[in-house]
């Protein structure tokens, strides 16, 4: 920047708070979350692209797609070919949600490096979504993670509704909690904290920590927050400041669900790099190619970006 005298120095270095983590890792759910609820279904070789366009931006844990049927989530349909159509790179950990074991089976013939399991903290959610109870549920997972110990695959964790359900309203954290231990007892490696309507606040994302941090590592949660109330940012700079250094983002702020009317898209890559860059958190993300995926996957889709860094980056380009 210039300074009055007309001479240019270099921008200023601003210290990192000793509370906040020297580096967080993003975990790309674009491909999966942010696409499932678009009206436009794509083609396996659309969703590879993305996929390997995200790879160039530097993300190294994508989730690039969902083994469900195709009748439930038609956006999902083909996700064995959208890995085979993969340009793998090393040191990238490309991932898959599965829903019961005939998913993890399907995702395992695919080549999926790592799959997800999900569970609701909402009694009412699960009933809509997966059409059983918590419990049920997640008897579900018992064969999937016998089967993936097997194999020698990690398997991750997902709890929705942790701040709130379009059906049963608020969502204590102690229930959360409840739901999150009963699936690292499992042998879920890491535990994906998601506010699926994205109705939470700070000091209410600190309080759902601060529980289910008792039982499991804060090393081994996630944060997964949408942007539906235009919280997420903050939210997770409130739960950065309690430790917590892996954030799920969906690039151009992509997502929202099925199953949970008015949810919007999940908290953008571009947004989230930009403020964790700004504070001197390490993300290895390279903004410029990050940017091309997102034009390229909006354009695909017919809509606009909604994160606020990406249209502000944009308008700069010549």
């Amino acid at each position: 920047m210039s300074r009055d005298d007309g001479s240019s120095q270099s921008p200023p270095e601003y210290a990192r708070p000793k509370a906040l983590p020297e580096t967080v890792t993003l975990v790309e759910m674009g491909a999966r979350d942010g696409l499932q609820n678009q009206p436009k279904v794509l083609s396996a070789e659309i969703r590879s692209e993305l996929i390997n366009r995200l790879a160039k931006a530097g993300l190294k844990r994508i989730e690039a797609g969902s083994f469900v049927s195709p009748r439930a989530i038609p956006q999902m349909a083909d996700s064995d070919k959208v890995f085979a159509l993969l340009h793998r790179q090393p040191g990238i950990v490309y991932s898959a949600l599965t829903p019961n074991l005939r998913g993890f089976e399907a995702a395992l013939t695919a080549g999926a490096d790592e799959v997800a399991v999900f569970a609701s903290a909402s009694e009412g959610f699960s009933q809509k979504n997966i059409n059983c109870s918590i419990s049920e549920s997640l008897k579900r997972f018992e064969p999937v993670m016998a089967v993936a110990q097997q194999h020698g695959l990690k398997v991750r964790g997902y709890v929705s509704c942790v701040m709130g359900c379009p059906y049963d309203g608020d969502i204590q954290p102690f229930a959360v909690a409840d739901v999150a231990d009963q699936l690292w007892q499992m042998g879920c490696y890491e535990i994906s904290l998601g506010d699926t309507i994205g109705a939470g606040t700070p000091l209410k994302a600190k309080r759902l920590l601060e529980h289910t941090s008792k039982n499991i590592p804060v090393q081994s949660l996630a944060a997964h927050f949408h942007n539906t109330y235009g919280q997420a940012l903050a939210n997770i700079y409130a739960l950065l400041e309690e430790g917590l250094s892996v954030i799920d983002t969906s690039v151009a702020g992509l997502g929202g669900c099925p199953y949970a009317p008015g949810a919007s898209g999940n908290l953008a890559t571009e947004d989230a790099a930009y403020m964790l860059e700004g504070m001197g958190i390490k993300t290895v993300v390279n903004m410029e190619e990050l940017l091309k995926a997102a034009t390229f996957i909006c354009d695909q889709l017919g809509i606009t970006s909604r994160s606020n860094v990406g249209l502000a980056l944009i308008s700069r380009q010549p």
